[in-house]
């Protein structure tokens, strides 16, 4: 005698297998793409071979070099064919200011590390203007304690209050692997 099976847990298996399927399929993606990008690589060092036989052949031309040099130039062309239709797999965006670096000779390294000077420097503004107002807030607080000590003791106490709010708010908060947030129910 069959018994009919809980629907619901089949839906669930059926879930948890789709998920399964789908997290297969961003590792093959992710797989297939690191494949793309290193056979684009090995093109471009294929390429690069060529051209440093392609500078030997042309720097010791004589007649007698005229088929090698045609062959290599050959060569080159089909391997830099076959690197632009291994590219169009590859999904990769590099900056102009990179590209424009490279064009003037200088090592795309300079960028990086400009870029990095860059956010640092832009973090110390922001840090001394953060201690700025930090230094500010406490000032005036306590310039206010002394001309209004009952209003600062009740702003105070909201502070509190709201800072241990916001405390327990997120504390009943977890996150669920998607990034969403899952708020506890309270009873």
């Amino acid at each position: 005698m069959d018994v009919p099976q809980n629907s619901s847990s089949s839906s669930a298996t059926t879930a948890n297998a789709n998920g399964g399927i789908t997290q297969q399929s961003n590792d093959q993606q992710q797989d297939e793409s690191k494949q793309n990008l290193n056979n684009v690589i090995n093109s471009i060092d294929k390429t690069l071979g060529l051209l440093h036989q392609l500078h030997l052949t042309v720097s010791s031309f004589n007649v007698a070099s005229q088929l090698p040099l045609l062959q290599r130039v050959n060569a080159l062309v089909t391997e830099l064919d076959t690197m632009q239709r291994l590219s169009e797999n590859c999904n990769i965006q590099v900056p102009m200011e990179i590209v424009n670096l490279i064009d003037d000779g200088k090592n795309p390294d300079e960028f990086n590390r400009d870029v990095i000077n860059s956010c640092i420097a832009k973090n110390q503004i922001t840090k001394g203007k953060t201690d700025a107002f930090k230094s500010l807030r406490r000032y005036l607080l306590e310039e206010l304690d002394q001309a209004f000590p009952n209003e600062v003791e009740a702003y105070r106490e909201i502070r509190a209050t709201s800072a241990a709010e916001s405390k327990r708010l997120a504390q009943a908060q977890t996150s669920l692997p998607n990034g969403d947030v899952k708020v506890k129910n309270e009873h």
